[in-house]
């Protein structure tokens, strides 16, 4: 039985690890969780001030990693890791600096090279749309189908279904909570 080398030659992409430990791979698991971290602390310590006592990067970097790792099922295997992984990041950094009564802008030119071409990105086909839709009940699907569908206003669908304006928004919220629940995105 031969034995597998004690350091590895060649880095697996991180697709390919996730992919992996998705799959029940812990040792797969945590390369993932190395390989991001030191992603992430590259990402982190490029927006941290350098003045910042109250910022620790690698305070962040757990942060971030704990986030990753709860929401680790909302990666899709068939799209890469890097613009799922900068979104979880850039929010936990977002979030860092509002505790701190701060404000961020985070320059997309950072991580542009790990971001894919949005002409490539696959985007929902109608079908996909009418099965999402399909699982809402009556007022709900119509009023959520209305709004993000059709790109009608608040104004014209409590008309066009004789609600009142807040009960649009009622069901609209209810609405893309029952998706966000049905399709684990919560």
């Amino acid at each position: 039985m031969a034995m597998e080398p004690a350091f590895k030659t060649k880095r697996q992409p991180l697709e390919e690890l996730l992919a992996s430990a998705v799959a029940g791979d812990d040792r797969a698991y945590r390369e993932f969780l190395i390989e991001a971290s030191a992603v992430l602390r590259r990402f982190v310590a490029r927006r941290v001030p350098r003045n910042a006592v109250a910022f620790d990067v690698e305070d962040l970097v757990q942060e971030i990693l704990m986030a990753v790792h709860r929401k680790r099922h909302t990666w899709r295997t068939d799209e890469p890791v890097g613009p799922w992984l900068f979104a979880i990041a850039r929010y936990k950094t977002i979030d860092a600096y509002r505790r701190r009564g701060q404000r961020v802008d985070v320059d997309i030119a950072d991580f542009a090279d790990l971001l894919e071409d949005p002409s490539t990105v696959p985007t929902a086909t109608a079908h996909d749309v009418n099965r999402a839709l399909g699982t809402l009940a009556g007022k709900q699907r119509a009023v959520v189908s209305a709004l993000s569908v059709e790109g009608r206003s608040i104004g014209e669908t409590a008309e066009r279904f004789g609600m009142s304006e807040g009960a649009v928004r009622v069901a609209f919220h209810r609405g893309l909570a029952a998706l966000a629940k049905k399709f684990g995105q919560n």
